[in-house]
């Protein structure tokens, strides 16, 4: 037998140790892929414990492999989940900011009301005992519609408060002129031109201005965030298509069964992937963002001229001083009532001053001294809930188209800085050459990982855009308010006192034409009878009349 010359055989036997160690590495690598295959839960006898023919895979690349194809199947499965419960992270920590938001604000907003309306109570049971709890009704019927439209009530908030002032005009109408029989009729005919007499001075129309575009901008952010919550839960729930299922094995798996086990995917290698995975959710971002900016705008209408803390804490002072106004000008008011609605029928003698009280009362509301007022929402602001919510909203913008890179910076999938020669391309531990597709449906025709259909969108992900578009329509509407670029609202954040509108004696006459009264008689001469009625109702000085009148109004019965 020939000897080999000595190199051939040192060549021999290095080429034989190297076969060796390769075998040997090989094997540790299925090892490694076993371990971690069971840690998973699944079964070991799937795992082949030495490289294996790879013929009888259909996803991860054929050759020698650690992989069976029960373990290509269950990683396949494995990969649907981990995208599922990522994506479900990531979105739910985000539909968790809206939820718990939504909370403060409703919790907030349903408390200041009860609590205006108790602050509101307490005040004139206070300063009227039995009178104002026998007549409640008037002011409990305003917060009853108050409640009602901020939870979503068929409510017109001009149209209601309109009615209050109303119905509150016939009381006091009754008020300041105990003297007088007023029929339903009458009252109607009174109550017809609020607007023009301007009774109460110029308070309905600045606290209708205000609670208007308060409760407009209060209902609808709250709700905004709702919508958020609800967008969020909606498409967060993601179904891969078997395209997807596919690229996401060959992502996350495939280089396990080649005995890769610690290699993740490169970052362009992922975002590929990740943008057909996630390419219906990817057409949320645009409309996304336009909500996104809508609510920042309320936000900062909250913040300022729509406060609706500052239009609901001193409600009842500004209720207060409308009814204050009415007393101090009840003569005027009366005279302009009588020329226009006629003079009506007188009581019979002394049937009024049987219902005067011996001693009166003063009728002049107090406000709450500061530490007196109730606290909203366990002491917190308005504003620190605004500010709170404005930081989630510009954290939030953006979500959808960045969450493709937010999942492949998760570790569960591709961790970052990442050397872009030792990471896994989908076939091999080397560089991803090929080129990043945009966001979003229309952009993954030529996504080279995934196939997207995009003739076909998700209609889910359709209906949710068009939540976003109606809602941030409704955001806008509430941004402008009720006619804000047109009214001069320069004083009522300043505090604001009660005032007539105009000086009725320079005010022009707006009742020309001749009624008939209750008994069917024509009123001819009206300015005369007006002056001579008036002129007899003044018994008493004008303060100890409006006290003391006050009282016999209010024991007659609610209409």
């Amino acid at each position: 037998m020939a000897r080999l010359p000595l190199p051939s055989l040192l060549c021999t036997l290095a080429a034989l140790s190297l076969s060796l160690l390769a075998a040997e590495l090989k094997s540790k690598s299925c090892l490694e892929v076993l371990q971690v295959y069971v840690s998973k839960g699944f079964n070991k006898n799937d795992a082949p414990s030495n490289e294996i023919n790879g013929d009888h895979l259909k996803i991860c690349a054929q050759g020698y492999t650690c992989c069976s194809q029960e373990m290509e199947e269950k990683y396949r499965q494995q990969s649907k989940e981990d995208f599922r419960s990522a994506v479900g992270e990531h979105c739910n920590a985000l539909q968790n900011m809206f939820a718990s938001r939504y909370k403060k604000f409703d919790e907030f907003f349903k408390e200041l009301l009860e609590n205006a309306e108790k602050s509101l109570n307490d005040m004139f049971v206070r300063t009227y005992g039995r009178l104002y709890m026998q007549n409640s009704e008037l002011f409990k019927d305003l917060f009853v519609e108050l409640k009602r439209y901020y939870v979503g009530g068929n409510v017109n908030l001009e149209e209601m408060l309109n009615d209050f002032w109303a119905r509150l005009l016939e009381r006091m109408f009754r008020l300041v002129n105990p003297q007088h029989h007023f029929t339903d009729e009458y009252l109607e005919c009174v109550s017809k031109y609020t607007e023009q007499l301007k009774p109460f001075g110029d308070v309905p129309r600045k606290l209708k201005l205000q609670v208007t575009r308060a409760f407009v901008a209060a209902r609808t952010f709250a709700q905004g965030l709702a919508v958020a919550r609800d967008v969020i839960n909606k498409v967060s729930v993601v179904n891969p298509t078997t395209s997807c299922s596919h690229a996401l094995l060959k992502m996350t798996y495939c280089s396990h069964c080649r005995g890769l086990v610690t290699v993740k995917p490169c970052s362009n290698y992922c975002s590929n992937v990740m943008r057909g995975c996630l390419a219906n959710q990817g057409d949320l971002d645009s409309e996304w963002n336009n909500f996104i900016d809508a609510m920042l705008m309320v936000a900062e209408r909250l913040e300022g001229p729509f406060n609706i803390e500052s239009v609901m804490d001193p409600i009842d002072v500004k209720i207060s001083d409308a009814i204050m106004n009415m007393q101090e000008n009840s003569v005027q008011v009366s005279q302009k009532v009588f020329q226009g609605c006629g003079l009506p029928k007188a009581l019979p003698a002394g049937r009024a001053s049987r219902s005067v009280p011996e001693s009166g009362f003063s009728a002049r509301f107090r406000p709450y001294n500061p530490e007196e007022r109730p606290t909203t929402a366990a002491g917190t602001s308005l504003d620190r809930l605004v500010t709170d919510v404005k930081e989630k909203l510009k954290q939030a913008k953006k979500f959808w188209s960045s969450l493709p890179s937010t999942m492949c910076n998760d570790e569960k999938m591709a961790p970052e800085h990442i050397s872009e020669d030792e990471c896994w391309n989908g076939n091999a531990k080397s560089r991803y050459l090929l080129a990043v597709t945009g966001n979003g449906l229309a952009n993954q025709g030529n996504n080279p990982e995934v196939e997207v259909d995009i003739t076909k969108p998700d209609m889910v992900i359709r209906r949710q855009i068009m939540s976003l578009q109606i809602m941030t329509s409704k955001m806008k509407n509430a941004y402008n308010g009720n006619d804000v670029d047109f009214i001069d609202i320069s004083d009522e954040s300043s505090g604001e006192g009660s005032g007539s509108g105009c000086e009725y004696q320079n005010c022009p006459s707006e009742f020309e034409f001749n009624v008939t009264d209750s008994v069917g008689k024509t009123v001819v001469n009206g300015k005369n009878a007006v002056e001579n009625s008036a002129a007899s109702s003044i018994c008493w000085s004008h303060a100890a009349q409006a006290l003391c009148l006050l009282f016999l109004a209010m024991q007659r019965q609610w209409r």
